[in-house]
């Protein structure tokens, strides 16, 4: 599957979406990327996860993880379609963890598993996570990295799909100084 193929799956599953939006940063863009809309969808799921598969054909993985909430159903159909094990991470008291029996076995070669990449936040805390675990990171996977070439993690980056995502300054946006559409606040995170 190409990335064409992949923007149509994005658009009919109302993921890559078009509007005037206030982003988690506090910056604004014409485009947001709502990327758990595609979990209404579990064969366009399994097909754009079948695209990183593809890219990743050699890469000898034993777990994936993903960070709660976004990464965990990437990280289970990920994991699904290697045949190898799943685990998240979840917060507590603000530090990303693995509990409820979760256990990285030394040496073990982990992908990390997310929805959508912006800086990477989430993915470098549990990229440590496994790292002091004794985990060998080996890859990171994303449904979509709208991180515009900006995101290092040491590591390969699969994405199924690379947005390039413009966004500006409250003060220079130039959908605030038409004043045509009204501005959105999407996500689950507040603005800065």
């Amino acid at each position: 599957m190409n990335q064409q193929r992949v923007e149509e799956i994005l658009k009919e599953t109302n993921v890559l979406q078009e509007g005037h939006f206030l982003l988690t940063s506090g910056r604004h863009s014409n485009q947001y990327m709502q990327c758990a809309r595609i979990l209404e969808y579990p064969w366009h799921m399994t097909e754009v996860i079948q695209t990183i598969v593809d890219q990743m054909k050699d890469k000898k993985v034993d777990v994936v993880v993903g960070p709660a909430m976004g990464g965990i159903i990437v990280a289970y159909e990920l994991a699904r379609q290697l045949k190898v094990r799943n685990f998240f991470a979840e917060r507590e008291e603000g530090v990303m963890t693995l509990r409820r029996g979760f256990i990285i076995p030394k040496g073990a070669k982990v992908v990390i598993a997310e929805d959508v990449i912006t800086t990477g936040g989430s993915v470098k805390e549990v990229i440590d996570l496994v790292q002091k675990a004794g985990g060998e990171v080996v890859g990171v996977a994303v449904l979509v990295d709208r991180s515009n070439g900006t995101t290092d993690f040491g590591c390969p980056l699969y994405a199924a799909y690379t947005a390039d995502v413009v966004s500006y300054e409250k003060e220079n946006c130039p959908l605030c100084k038409e004043g045509k559409i009204d501005i959105v606040k999407p996500g689950s995170r507040k603005s800065k």
